[in-house]
């Protein structure tokens, strides 16, 4: 099972950290000279050569030169943005609001064709109301202390159900019953995302498993992930969402997502736990 969902992130900037060391190696510099050629003090090239700290495109730049390696700038410069964009923070994410962030996952959920789904916390975007989604977007914007926009994020966030709809899209879906329990909304918002969910049950595009609170754990409950054609998962985290593109880590995703599979339940046993959510709400 994977350790940590940031280690995708960890393991790239590292692999970048070393590029630049070898780079330094190659041009016969120790960290001092290369420091004294960069203009910066040593403890600097430290950093970054850690991969404690990340470099800036003018530091990468820097590097190059003081290494007579200027071919190699731009390709390393792509190499750490790319490393940037794998593991963002909610709070930069969302600095202008949370609509740009559902605008970018509907693209992603556009090019995806089977989309694995697992969450112990809140139904998945495209599953939820307006209702919840209000409700829950407000939740994050006051915790994050970032623009309230929630009605263009919510408008952006439910554009995206369309895609159960469409053809070419295939959702498998695993929740927690806890997902069903949690008061993440007032009752009435709770009974209608429920119920919600009861309507998107019979779509030719939806598998949803339920895992109830009796089942007898061989997966123990993980932060909420997605998988996109075996290609790519998204792990959602408190902090920061995290793009794991490592074969290794997401074969790692989809034995879990596999695991977690086993232990739910579906059909009508999935249709009774949803109904019992409601009528605990009444």
């Amino acid at each position: 099972m994977p350790a940590s969902p940031s280690s995708s992130a960890q393991a790239a900037r590292e692999a970048l950290a070393v590029r630049l060391q070898h780079l330094r190696k190659d041009a016969g510099l120790t960290g001092k000279e290369l420091s004294a050629r960069c203009g910066w003090h040593p403890a600097k090239t430290t950093r970054i050569q850690k991969g404690d700290a990340p470099p800036s495109d003018t530091d990468i730049r820097t590097w190059c030169t003081a290494c007579d390696a200027d071919d190699q700038a731009d390709d390393l410069i792509a190499t750490a943005r790319a490393v940037d964009s794998m593991y963002l923070e909610w709070r930069r994410l969302h600095q202008g609001g949370m609509r740009k962030v559902q605008q970018d996952w509907n693209t992603l959920h556009e090019r995806t064709r089977v989309c694995r789904v697992y969450v112990s916390n809140v139904p998945p975007g495209f599953f939820q109301t307006p209702g919840f989604a209000t409700a829950l977007m407000e939740q994050i914007t006051r915790f994050q202390g970032t623009p309230n926009y929630v009605a263009e994020a919510v408008a952006a966030r439910i554009a995206r159900s369309r895609f159960l709809y469409e053809g070419g899209h295939r959702y498998v879906v695993l929740m927690e019953e806890s997902v069903l329990r949690y008061r993440t909304a007032d009752p009435d918002a709770m009974r209608g995302q429920l119920r919600h969910l009861l309507a998107v049950m019979p779509l030719a595009s939806v598998s949803l498993g339920i895992i109830p609170f009796t089942a007898q754990r061989t997966v123990w409950p993980l932060e909420a992930f997605y998988l996109h054609d075996d290609v790519q998962a998204v792990v959602e985290t408190l902090t920061a969402e995290i793009k794991v593109k490592q074969p290794r880590e997401l074969a790692d995703y989809a034995k879990a997502f596999a695991g977690l599979a086993e232990m739910a339940v579906y059909g009508d046993a999935a249709r009774a736990l949803i109904q019992a959510a409601i009528d605990a709400l009444e």
